[in-house]
C-alpha cells in the first residue's frame, strides 16, 4: 500500500521549501538533508516582468457587436473576456533534485444571446494557449471569432428541430475531441483503472478500435493549453501513445500510480496548485489524423447528423457511457450538407464508440479547455480530425 505526504510553505525563499520539504520527509520515515543537494538554487528564476494585458481590442470588439445589434435586432447580452498570466514552479523532488520552470497563459473567450420571437439562442467561442501575450493572435482576431460567434447563435435561431433516432453522425474537427477526452481519456488514467474499474482495465496489449485509430496524449506540442516540459512531480514531459493502430498500449500515470501498479511511468501527475497532491490527467489527448475527405465522409454516411460544435454533457468515466449537447449542427441528406438543426443530443459510449468509427479525417483541430477531476481543475486541449462514427444514437426535439 502506497501513501502520499503534502507539505506545503507560505515562505518565498528556497530555504522554506526545503524545510517543508524535510519536515514532510521525516514523518514518511525518509530523513534526508535536502539543503544539501539544493546547490544555491534559488526559490525565484528572475522578474516576472508581466505587463498589463492589451485591452485596446474590447472596445473594437464592443462596437462590432453594436454594428450587429443595430442590423440584426436580436443580440439581447454580450460577454467578452481576456486574461494573460505568468508564474514560476520549482518542484523539489523526493530525492532533492529541484526543477523550475515558467510558465505563460493567455486566454481569451467571447459570448453572445440572441432572441428572436421568443426563442432565446446562444454561442461562445475560447481560445487559450501557453503562448505569451505577444504570440497568442496568430490564427484569428478577436473581432473574427466576435462574429463567428454571433453568426452561430444567430444560425440556430432559425434552425429546425433535429430528429431523434440511430443515425451516421460526422463530427467535424472543430466540434473539439469532447467525446475522446471524455468518454475516452479518463478511462485511460492510472487512478481510474485501478482504483475505479474503468472498462480499459486490464486491455493493455487487446484491440480497442479499428486499425486506423491512434489516441496519444503529448504535452511537447508548442503553445497548446495542456503543454508543459515537466510534470508537476518533475517527470520530463513525453509523448504518449494511448492506442497504437487500434490496440490499447498504455495508460497515463504519475509517479505513485507507476510504483504501485508497475505502468511505465508516462509524466502525466498534475495538480491545480501546490496545495494538491499530483493526480494523472490528461495534457493535449487526441485523435491522429487519418486520410479521408469530409466529401468522401458524406458520401458514406449518406444520411445524418454532421456536428461542427459540441456543448456540455454528462459522462460516467468507469463504463464511458456519455450524453453530450450539440449547439451546432446540420442534417445530412443524400451526402450534402443541408440544413441547420438544435436541440440533437450524442449518447453512447466511448469504447463503443471507438469501434464504430468509420474514417477519419486528413487535419487535425485542437481545443482547448479546462478539466475538473477530484476536486482540481487543470488546463487541457483535447483534439481530433473529422470523424465519422456510424449508427449513433441522436436524441432530438423531433420524434
Amino acid at each position: 500500500q502506497g501513501h502520499s505526504f503534502l507539505s506545503s510553505s507560505d515562505g518565498t525563499t528556497l530555504n522554506n521549501a526545503l524545510s517543508a520539504l524535510g519536515n514532510v520527509a521525516e514523518i514518511s520515515g525518509e530523513r534526508q538533508n535536502f539543503a544539501d543537494k539544493s546547490n544555491g538554487a534559488s526559490i525565484f528564476l528572475g522578474e516576472l516582468n508581466l505587463a498589463r494585458p492589451n485591452f485596446d481590442f474590447f472596445s473594437s470588439v464592443a462596437e462590432k457587436f453594436r454594428q450587429l445589434d443595430s442590423a440584426s435586432k436580436y443580440i439581447k447580452h454580450t460577454s467578452l473576456s481576456y486574461s494573460v498570466a505568468k508564474k514560476q514552479i520549482v518542484i523539489i523532488k523526493g530525492d532533492g533534485n529541484i526543477v523550475c520552470r515558467d510558465c505563460s497563459n493567455t486566454v481569451f473567450s467571447v459570448g453572445c444571446v440572441v432572441e428572436k420571437n421568443g426563442s432565446l439562442e446562444t454561442a461562445s467561442e475560447r481560445r487559450c494557449s501557453t503562448l505569451s501575450e505577444e504570440n497568442f493572435w496568430q490564427d484569428d482576431t478577436p473581432l473574427a471569432i466576435a462574429e463567428k460567434v454571433f453568426n452561430r447563435a444567430i444560425l440556430m435561431l432559425d434552425a429546425l428541430p433535429c430528429p431523434a433516432g440511430v443515425m451516421n453522425v460526422i463530427l467535424d474537427g472543430r466540434a473539439g475531441g469532447t467525446i475522446i477526452h471524455e468518454a475516452c481519456g479518463h478511462g485511460l488514467e492510472a487512478d481510474i483503472i485501478e482504483k475505479e474499474s474503468s472498462v480499459f482495465a486490464g486491455k493493455l496489449g487487446e484491440r480497442v478500435a479499428p486499425d486506423y485509430v491512434t489516441m496519444i496524449d503529448d504535452p511537447t506540442i508548442d503553445g497548446a493549453f495542456g503543454s508543459f516540459d515537466f510534470d508537476d512531480e518533475g517527470t520530463k514531459a513525453k509523448k504518449t501513445v494511448l492506442i497504437e493502430n487500434g490496440v490499447l498500449k498504455s495508460y497515463m500515470t504519475d509517479i505513485s500510480t507507476s510504483l504501485l501498479y508497475g505502468y511505465d511511468l508516462t509524466g502525466n501527475g498534475r495538480r491545480q496548485s501546490y496545495k494538491y497532491l499530483p493526480i494523472p490527467r490528461m495534457s493535449n489527448t487526441f485523435l491522429a489524423p487519418g486520410s479521408t475527405s469530409l466529401e468522401e465522409m458524406l458520401q458514406l454516411a449518406k444520411n445524418g447528423l454532421y456536428v461542427v460544435k459540441m456543448g456540455g454533457g454528462e459522462v460516467d468515466a468507469t463504463s464511458g457511457n456519455f450524453v453530450f449537447n450539440v449547439t451546432e449542427g446540420y442534417l445530412i441528406e443524400n451526402g450534402k450538407i443541408t440544413k441547420p438543426v438544435k436541440g440533437a443530443t450524442l449518447t453512447g459510449n466511448g469504447p463503443k464508440s471507438l469501434m464504430q468509427i468509420k474514417a477519419l479525417g486528413n487535419s487535425m483541430t485542437l481545443d482547448p479547455g479546462y478539466c475538473g477531476k477530484n476536486g482540481q481543475t487543470a488546463y487541457v486541449t483535447d483534439g481530433q480530425p473529422t470523424i465519422l462514427i456510424e449508427n449513433m444514437t441522436v436524441g432530438g426535439s423531433e420524434l
